[in-house]
Formats: structure tokens, C-alpha cells, sequence
């Protein structure tokens, strides 16, 4: 297992504060599997917004969080640095418990096919033991 800081996360993905969601990874299969893990501090900028005295993450954060994690994965061994991970579809997702300001997510994500240059992703944010969101998406390598 191979895991990797946020600086090591940015060098493979595009995303960069406030939008990468990221603190850290761990590679667990290389290109078909791994653990990823964010923390939402209450100094989030959606917060403002999402919703006004009642806190909570936006679950496109959550699926983008996933998502990101899954970029890492598929864009670890890529060995050209011109090359981006683009999220392509979200096939599907099902949102179970809010996420509050101060928590951490554990994002479990497994690649579930790949075609040339896209590939199918599935993702698991969990909280404790706790199902957060599950989703299934697409990206492509570009």
C-alpha cells in the first residue's frame, strides 16, 4: 500500500484550494483501488451558504470528493504530465447521512471497468461505520 500526502495528491490532479477535497490516500491496488480521506472544517466557503445555521456538506462535494479520489487512483501511473482526469458521467448516487462542519470521510473507491481511456469508477463515503453516499461514475484520462 502506497500512500500519498496532499502534495504528492496535487501533482497527479488538477484541483487546488478551495476545490480539492483530498488531505490524503492510500493506494491500495495501483489503478483499481483505493482509500481516500477529507476533513470538512467549518471554515468551508459552502458553509456560508449550505445552509445558514444548519451546516451541512453538499453532497456534490461528497460525490466530487469521491470523484477526486478516484482520479488519484486512475492518474497514479501516467507517466504524461499533460494529461488530465476528467469526470465524465455520475451513473448513480444515493445520499444516506448529512455531513457536519469538523468531520472526516473515509472514501472508498474500486475501479469497476475500463475502455481505453475511460474508466468506471464506484465509491463508498463512509463516517465511522457509518454509509454516507454511495456512487458509481465515469472519468476519462485526457
Amino acid at each position: 500500500m502506497l500512500t500519498l500526502e496532499l502534495d504528492e495528491i496535487k501533482k497527479i490532479i488538477p484541483h487546488r484550494e478551495p476545490f480539492i477535497f483530498l488531505n490524503k490516500i492510500e493506494i491500495i491496488e495501483d489503478g483499481i483501488k483505493g482509500r481516500g480521506y477529507a476533513y470538512f472544517s467549518d471554515n468551508e466557503l459552502f458553509f456560508k451558504g449550505h445552509f445558514p445555521n444548519n451546516p451541512i456538506v453538499p453532497g456534490v462535494i461528497i460525490i466530487e470528493a469521491l470523484a477526486q479520489a478516484a482520479g488519484v487512483i486512475a492518474g497514479h501511473k501516467i507517466s504524461d504530465n499533460n494529461k488530465s482526469v476528467l469526470f465524465m458521467s455520475i451513473n448513480s448516487a444515493k445520499f444516506r447521512k448529512p455531513v457536519l462542519p469538523n468531520e472526516n470521510l473515509v472514501l472508498e473507491v474500486s475501479k469497476v471497468n475500463q475502455v481505453k481511456n475511460v474508466y468506471k469508477f464506484s465509491g463508498i463515503a463512509t463516517r465511522s461505520k457509518d454509509v454516507i453516499a454511495e456512487s458509481v461514475f465515469t472519468a476519462m484520462v485526457y
